[in-house]
């Protein structure tokens, strides 16, 4: 097997791979919040941790990859306050929370689909591991790692000496703010609820040896993790803004029911956000979903192109601008693949370096850039190379050997071109310009190169 190295938070440094059973590789992910639209600022994280997946495939392990889908419990703040997500959602659409709840999870897999992500192997929702969540909870209580307040079960995190020391917290300079005006019983106001009990009008409910309610949104991933891949695992991923409180309260429920850290190693990645590094959301009407960006005109694996351009822990800036000059570079890695024969043979030494950069920390902007090097090189002949960026393919999955459907291009347009051409031969460079501003109001684009002019059609 081939080697790697992971950035893991849990450490700050940049760590050799070494899974707890040879060849085989568990990964838990964070999933998402099934109460609004999926954008494709939440699609970043998915698209790299598929990309990983595929790459440890690549070099010949079996993964378990493992997503939870929060469909309970989230409430508006991480910090045991305001209303559920879920609630919250079918108050803004008129519908019940299970009928949000199946609406956007649906939502999401078509995106994973649209996106070319492969799908975890898993997806697991909280409502359908509540009896998990409450063995757990009950496990960290009889530990003596949690006690009854008025809102239900809280973990004691005093009882962990090392809460604050995944996120480097600060402690004694937290502001206690909210949490303690909401529950004055919480021994610490970063105190977490385990299972909530004073919500009397919250719509999903279940029975507890604590009372009836719900679990809190920290304890599913907990529970579902090492249901599905043991006490201790390989690998958890998740977004930065997970670092200070959610992974925090796993890795302190991890401790409390089983007296260790549940993943060896911690990823994270950075956000996709909007020019001036402004981030993306529903509620400032900037968070495009993977199907408005089709409605747009885009193939998805451009935007897909896009994110492989950036290194996980840096994130990136999005624009439209940047998404058409991705849309142009993939089509036209499509188009050199579908120009090339086939029945040619992986170069081995790009094989090698390929893998190299991919396996140093998921560096997809190096592995891109390789792909390019080899289009260019000269030594290698096209069946190889065509060969050689499709076994890359299987990482990358941007579907490289599909084949770009041709636009029928209208009369009008044709007319003008040719009227255009006459214009350049004749050196009437304003008329020129003139007739290409008459093309592009109709659509369409004329890209001059050494063998004539091309036509290429508007991406709205």
């Amino acid at each position: 097997m081939e080697k790697m190295k992971l950035y893991n938070t849990a450490t700050r440094t940049k760590e050799e791979f070494k899974p707890i059973v040879e060849g085989k590789v568990g990964i838990y992910s964070c999933g998402p919040t099934v109460y609004w639209n999926q954008h494709i600022g939440h699609m970043y994280a998915y698209t790299q941790w598929g990309t990983l997946v595929n790459f440890l495939r690549y070099i010949g392990n079996e993964v378990n990859w493992v997503m939870n889908v929060t469909d309970v419990g989230h409430l508006t703040s991480d910090a045991d306050t305001g209303e559920d997500k879920m609630e919250k959602g079918a108050k803004r659409e008129g519908l019940t929370v299970w009928e949000i709840a199946r609406k956007y999870e649906s939502q999401f897999l078509d995106s994973l689909d649209r996106f070319n992500i492969v799908r975890p192997d898993v997806v697991c929702r909280a409502t359908e591991h509540i009896s998990e969540q409450i063995e757990l909870a009950k496990r960290i209580e009889a530990n003596g790692f949690a006690y009854m307040t008025k809102t239900g079960l809280v973990f004691d995190t005093a009882k962990f000496i090392d809460y604050a020391k995944f996120a480097n917290l600060k402690l004694d300079e937290m502001d206690a703010g909210a949490r303690v005006e909401i529950d004055q019983e919480k021994k610490n106001p970063w105190d977490f609820l385990l299972w909530v009990t004073n919500q009397p009008n919250h719509i999903m409910k279940w029975g507890s040896p604590w009372g009836e309610g719900f679990p809190g949104w920290h304890i599913e991933c907990t529970a579902m993790s090492t249901k599905y891949l043991g006490e201790t695992f390989d690998i958890h991923t998740g977004g930065i803004e997970h670092i200070g409180v959610h992974h925090t309260n796993e890795i302190a429920q991890g401790f409390g029911s089983f007296g260790h850290q549940t993943a060896n190693y911690w990823l994270h990645n950075a956000w996709l956000v909007m020019k001036g590094g402004v981030k993306m959301s529903k509620s400032l009407g900037n968070g495009y979903t993977a199907e408005q960006l089709v409605e747009m005109g885009y193939d998805p694996l451009a935007h897909k192109y896009l994110v492989l351009t950036s290194h996980y822990r840096k994130g990136l800036e999005f624009s439209l601008e940047s998404l058409k000059a991705s849309q142009t570079a993939l089509f036209k890695l499509r188009e050199l693949v579908a120009d090339w024969e086939g029945g040619g043979e992986v170069n081995q030494d790009y094989k090698k370096e390929f893998a190299r950069k991919i396996g140093d920390d998921l560096a997809t902007p190096e592995a891109l850039a390789l792909v390019w090097k080899l289009t260019k090189d000269e030594k290698i002949n096209d069946k190889d190379k065509r060969a050689t960026i499709l076994d890359f393919d299987r990482v990358l999955g941007l579907k490289l050997d599909k084949k770009q459907e041709k636009e029928e291009i209208p009369p009008e347009v044709l007319k003008l071109t040719a009227l255009r051409e006459k214009a350049r031969s004749e050196k009437n460079w304003p008329e020129s310009d003139r007739i290409r501003g008459e093309i592009k109001d109709l659509g369409w684009e004329v890209e001059d190169t050494s063998n004539g002019s091309k036509l290429k059609a508007v991406v709205k």
